[in-house]
């Protein structure tokens, strides 16, 4: 194990991740830019190396969804050195069609990425983490996932009718609660990076990737006296 800090960010090519794996990189971490789409992960890669900054980045071909990419990936990442956090940024939006048009495929295709994706990492990435002395899992959720927001009509995550999206979220916030308790030497946290502007939501958020990656970042450098078991976003702990 180096000295250093090393970080895996999956769906690091693009929006929030690639600009986490930007912040780690100038804090000095050591950075796996986990990618499903190999060329554009290299591209990625390529432009944050033209940076210069202080890190190390390197690229690792990666689906979320495929148990022998996954595993493929653990077993590349343990023997170059193993790995202090895991950032399960990868997710996708699926259908935005209201929940009366929505079919039980639709549902599975998102929970397939944003609740079974990060599950299958922490599986199969959590020997190696437990093998770091400081091991952290943040898992990138939404506000759309809090029961609380989306019930509250001064909000906005209040106006989505949406059904695949905040449901997927809502579970990977109950993963998050699930695993803090059962692994109490890893810090483990959601993190709601706000209404971002990326390819995730057409473009249509109301903030940069630099804002919304704050939160991300934030919790991937927690100290050891920092909170486990949390849902947090840019001003703090988000209601669950």
């Amino acid at each position: 194990m180096t000295t250093q800090t090393t970080a895996l960010v999956t769906g690091g090519n693009k929006g929030i991740g690639y600009e986490t794996c930007r912040r780690l990189l100038g804090e000095g971490w050591q950075v796996w830019l986990g990618s499903r789409d190999e060329a554009r992960g290299q591209a990625a890669v390529d432009a944050l190396g033209a940076e210069r900054l202080p890190g190390a980045v390197r690229l690792l071909s990666l689906d979320v969804t495929d148990d022998a990419s996954v595993q493929t990936a653990a077993k590349t990442v343990d023997a170059e050195g193993g790995l202090d956090v895991l950032v399960n940024n990868a997710g996708i939006v699926g259908t935005t069609s209201p929940p009366d048009e929505t079919s039980a495929d639709d549902l599975l295709q998102v929970y397939g990425v944003n609740v079974v994706g990060p599950v299958r990492m922490i599986h199969a990435f959590l020997e190696i983490l437990r093998r770091s002395t400081h091991p952290r899992i943040v898992n990138v959720s939404s506000g759309v996932g809090s029961f609380a927001w989306t019930s509250d009509p001064g909000r906005l995550e209040s106006t989505l009718r949406g059904l695949a999206y905040p449901s997927a979220k809502a579970a990977l916030n109950m993963l998050t609660a699930m695993y803090a308790k059962s692994l109490p030497g890893i810090q483990v946290n959601a993190v709601d990076p706000g209404y971002t502007s990326t390819d995730l939501n057409g473009r249509r958020g109301t903030q940069p990737v630099e804002v919304g990656a704050e939160p991300v970042v934030r919790a991937a450098m927690t100290g050891r006296d920092g909170p486990t078991g949390a849902f947090l976003g840019l001003d703090g702990f988000v209601p669950w």
